[in-house]
């Protein structure tokens, strides 16, 4: 899409596609035309697939630790300010859920917002009232610090899902089996590849990572004439 931005009548002969697993050495694509557009779009191509191959990567390998699990990796909004787009779009190639795009694709009631509002049941029915005088149908998922939160959580019709938030293994299951069936779980703070597997075993619905693209390595790419 860069290259044909840039230039058109530039002919891309691609090697490599989307979720393509790469080895040292190998091409992914050969782009001939005039030199100067090459050259033109050469950073910004090589930029957007470092980035988003990282990304890919990074997330494929929580999908590969969560394979016999129910448990799906979801992204978060902590992205790179201005290409939130390709990043999230990096995340489903690599075999990842994207969660919400912005904050008006769905409503999420994190700590901050309940204690603003004064606690979990003054947030639940702000946002409901909030919802319904502007006539929105968003869904709401809320963020719960403790036990007794996601009791609290309970009492209310319309929850679409509880974020689980840093919670040990020993809650994250209690808090599964409280919850049932009454809504989706959605695990998440500070979980690692390392940690993922123990936590999906729990029973969560989701595991939710800003890791996936606040923390990568960018992988190393490079446009050589031939």
């Amino acid at each position: 899409m860069i290259f044909n931005e840039v230039d058109p009548d530039l002919k891309i002969e691609v090697f490599l596609n989307d979720g393509d697993k790469v080895n040292y050495g190998d091409v992914a694509f050969h782009a001939t035309g005039r030199s100067r557009s090459i050259l033109k779009a050469e950073r910004l191509v090589l930029n957007a697939m470092q980035r988003m191959s990282a990304i890919a990567t990074k997330t494929n390998k929580f999908v590969k630790e969560l394979q016999g699990t129910k448990t799906r990796i979801l992204d978060t909004r902590k992205t790179t300010p201005g290409i939130r787009a390709i990043e999230k779009w990096a995340v489903k190639i690599g075999g990842g859920v994207n969660h919400r795009f912005g904050l008006y694709d769905m409503i999420m009631l994190k700590d901050n917002h309940i204690d603003f509002a004064g606690g979990v049941d003054q947030a639940i029915e702000k946002t409901k009232a909030y919802l319904k005088e502007n006539d929105l149908d968003l869904k709401i998922v809320v963020e719960a610090r403790d036990l007794e939160e996601i009791e609290l959580i309970l009492k209310h019709d319309g929850i679409h899902r509880i974020l689980i938030d840093n919670f040990s293994y020993e809650d994250t299951e209690r808090a599964v089996q409280l919850i049932g069936d009454q809504c989706q779980t959605e695990s998440s703070g500070g979980i690692t590849l390392k940690t993922a597997r123990r936590y999906a075993e729990c029973g969560v619905d989701y595991i939710s990572s800003g890791a996936l693209t606040h923390s990568v390595r960018n992988l190393d790419l490079s446009l050589k004439a031939f």
